[in-house]
């Protein structure tokens, strides 16, 4: 799902909540189709002009607050196209008929600083990463900030800490957060769309105030994809703009790098992150309880903290397991719960759900094809379920995200965060869906 796609959803159920009348906005405002990102302004697509004309007349000042709301502020307008068919109506409406927009992910605004638990693993990630957001020119702290560890250990969370902090601190710069998996696949797009995308892509990355790039490893073996990023480092860098990167491994473990980029990298600060001890692992515990409303006995979460080792993110999808066994068995949360949740015996190493009994049983209830689930139709009926599984597999299995994003048609991590929070968010305000999420559990389990 495209940017301006997932933008538009938020507006979408934010707009339910307004003053606008159910028929209005049944009738004129939920068939609209976003369609592209420019700048600050949401190109929506709509059949006809009688529908566009009225959503100019009746709905725009609230689409714009709506927009503004979802988005913090990076947003604040819309248009609207109008023709039958959605890609004659955007030429039609652009003096640059093959120009496409080249933007960032979405920051998840739950991902702040204050809710990053620290302890002494991920303490000077901490340090660094607070360093930088709150600095009056935070180029001149730690320019480029390299944090590298391995997968679940917060860097997604520490890096989207920063874009949020940022915004706050700068709400007049530009904050661009985006995988390495993004840049490379719009540098792949404007390259095949002809030179003028080429440099409207370079634009979108070498204009900003503050880049942040996700999962930099992904550039090892992409020649001309590192090349083009030598020049944006480079760019930002004389601009005194900062540059902040995440990897899993430090810039001389990335198998080939050109030299060029791992002595850049290498340049600024490494901060490197490590497995949480004991202590930590406990408070994450105890602070997730709090966030679901769950009261869990200290000794059963230090129970659960000894036992695992492991990623900060199998932590939590443990004791996710172990809440939603104790709800669905209506049993308090004890040790012995706890074992027969996570079914902990020794030398197991096997699920008990799988993957594809998720994905299967998503399909199945919701009435759609396993392919089109894992595949690139974005229509609501098809993009809807395919972020239920994603929502489901946190929490049901103890997996890297980005091996969900794998099992779900090979999207990355930072897509699978964004639906897991999504369908977080709307079963506490869908009455509906809450019961479709839940029905489709007890399938699974009874597989």
């Amino acid at each position: 799902m495209e940017s301006y796609e997932i933008l538009w959803k938020d507006a979408l159920i934010d707009l339910q909540s307004s003053e606008i009348s159910q028929q209005g906005y049944t009738t004129f405002i939920e068939p609209l189709v976003a369609a592209d990102l420019k700048g600050n302004k949401l190109v929506l697509w709509s059949k006809t002009n009688l529908a566009a004309e009225r959503v100019n007349k009746s709905y725009a000042e609230k689409i714009n607050e709506s927009l503004k709301n979802v988005s913090g502020g990076t947003v604040d307008k819309f248009e609207i196209v109008v023709g039958t068919d959605k890609k004659i109506a955007l030429r039609q409406s652009s003096d640059e008929p093959d120009k496409i927009t080249f933007s960032g992910s979405p920051v998840n605004p739950n991902f702040t600083f204050e809710n990053f638990v620290v302890g002494g693993s991920n303490e000077l990630i901490y340090a660094a990463a607070k360093a930088v957001a709150e600095a009056d020119n935070p180029s001149e702290t730690f320019n480029p900030l390299f944090i590298y560890g391995g997968t679940g250990l917060g860097k997604t969370h520490i890096l989207m800490a920063i874009a949020n902090s940022l915004k706050v601190r700068h709400p007049a710069k530009k904050v661009l957060y985006a995988t390495c998996e993004q840049f490379t696949n719009q540098l792949i797009e404007a390259i095949s769309r002809g030179k003028n995308n080429g440099q409207e892509f370079r634009k979108a990355f070498r204009s900003v105030d503050f880049l942040i790039i996700d999962d930099i490893q992904f550039l090892s073996g992409k020649q001309q994809t590192q090349s083009e990023f030598f020049h944006t480092f480079n760019e930002l860098i004389m601009q005194n703009k900062q540059i902040v990167i995440a990897s899993d491994r430090p810039p001389n473990e990335i198998e080939v790098l050109e030299d060029r980029l791992r002595t850049r990298f290498e340049g600024g600060l490494l901060a490197d992150v490590q497995k949480p001890d004991v202590e930590t692992r406990i408070a994450i515990l105890k602070k997730k309880a709090e966030e679901k409303k769950v009261v869990v006995d200290i000794s059963v979460l230090s129970y659960i903290a000894e036992k695992d080792g492991g990623d900060i993110r199998s932590l939590i999808g443990k004791l996710t397991k172990v809440i939603f066994a104790s709800q669905l068995h209506e049993k308090p949360i004890t040790i012995d719960l706890v074992n027969e949740a996570l079914k902990e015996s020794v030398g197991e190493t096997q699920e008990a759900v799988k993957a594809d009994d998720i994905i299967n049983c998503v399909a199945d209830f919701y009435h759609i094809k396993r392919a089109d689930l894992l595949g690139k139709k974005k229509n609501k009926d098809i993009a809807e379920p395919r972020q239920i599984a994603m929502y489901l597999m946190t929490e049901m299995l103890s997996l890297p995200l980005e091996t969900i994003g794998q099992k779900i048609g090979g999207r990355d991590h930072a897509t699978v965060i964004y639906a897991r929070d999504k369908i977080a968010d709307l079963i506490k305000l869908d009455r509906k869906l809450s019961t479709d999420v839940n029905d489709i559990k007890n399938l699974i389990l009874k597989k």
